[in-house]
């Protein structure tokens, strides 16, 4: 068993409430403001974008970038976290609007290998040798405005790009099927440790599954979980949760679906998941009705969450799991599992 696992969340995950369809509903916490809520909610750990840690990146000299990296790592240090992972932020400039590694425009694509490698710098500055990849918009508006062979390649030329600037960099690569493109190129965890397996170190390069992604692929994200797992390349989770094939909604880890979630849990703890220094990553949205003092109840209510699960898991008698498997009465195991949840 993992025994102990350690949580993180991003400073994003504290915001005001803006979402496609409505500006802000609650005045922002400063970030500073931000880092003392990590302990307080039971976090130990930081997830960055690049500019999170380093507002204006692009505006900045490398020698800029890494003293206000320093200051950021102090004030980590400061309030007894760590930095989980950096990663660039490449969907927001307009040089990206196409893509960033897959653009048409090879200037485009070396602004994004060129940003890659500032955030690994960042990453290096913050203590840290992960580096998430989600690859937002890896992918096309339309068929015919890429060709998806070539895309794949431009991937791993990055890819290869990153790896060769950090000899001790890994990257984890956060699938995504869709939003904000209408189709990517790097859609589930399968296409993601298969293009680990095209790069020039595929040890160094893994996955961050994220549940909501999963779910909107149409998946369940426990089995792409035990997929990763079988390859040795999960090191890093993002938990929330989905409620359908809609847009990203990264509600609350268990809020819709119980068992799902249960699941999730249950293959993390079987496989040792934190053995090897790997964080519970949370990746959710507070609602828009909450007001700002209560706008960090999501965060530990999904940590809450976590832990109760896991007690069940720990509770469940897998002896008559087991039994009932090898008499493959498959209905008197989802009565087990049922009654179970429902504390029976």
């Amino acid at each position: 068993m993992a025994g102990k696992y350690r949580f993180t969340f991003g400073p994003w995950n504290i915001h005001s409430g803006a979402d496609p369809f409505g500006p802000t509903v609650r005045e922002e916490f400063s970030y500073d403001e931000k880092l003392t809520f990590y302990k307080k909610l039971g976090f130990d750990g930081v997830q960055f974008h690049d500019d999170d840690a380093v507002p204006q990146l692009d505006q900045h000299s490398a020698k800029q970038m890494t003293d206000k990296a320093q200051a950021v790592k102090k004030q980590l240090d400061d309030h007894g976290l760590a930095a989980e992972f950096v990663a660039p932020r490449l969907w927001e400039d307009p040089r990206t609007i196409d893509g960033g590694y897959t653009s048409n425009d090879p200037e485009c694509r070396k602004y994004a290998i060129e940003r890659s490698k500032k955030a690994i710098d960042i990453a290096n500055v913050l203590d840290t040798n992960l580096m998430v990849l989600w690859l937002a918009r890896e992918g096309t508006y339309i068929r015919e405005a890429k060709d998806s062979k070539q895309a794949v390649d431009f991937l791993v030329e990055a890819i290869d790009a990153m790896l060769t600037h950090d000899p001790d960099i890994r990257l984890a690569i956060e699938p995504k099927p869709n939003e904000p493109m209408d189709q990517a190129f790097i859609p589930t965890t399968g296409h993601a440790v298969g293009l680990a397996y095209l790069c020039s170190d595929p040890a160094r390069v893994g996955i961050n599954i994220e549940s909501a992604h999963a779910i909107l692929a149409g998946l369940d994200p426990s089995d792409e979980m035990g997929y990763a797992l079988a390859h040795k390349k999960l090191w890093t989770v993002h938990l929330n949760d989905q409620n359908g094939l809609k847009f990203d909604e990264d509600k609350t880890f268990g809020s819709v679906d119980l068992r799902r979630a249960f699941n999730q849990v249950r293959i993390l703890e079987k496989y040792d998941y934190g053995q090897n220094g790997e964080f519970v990553g949370l990746d959710i949205k507070a609602m828009r009705t909450q007001k700002k003092e209560v706008s960090s109840k999501h965060l530990a209510n999904s940590r809450e969450i976590f832990f109760h699960l896991l007690d069940l898991v720990r509770s469940l008698d897998e002896n008559k799991v087991e039994a009932l498997i090898n008499q493959r009465d498959y209905e008197e195991l989802d009565m087990l599992i049922i009654s179970h949840l429902m504390g029976k």
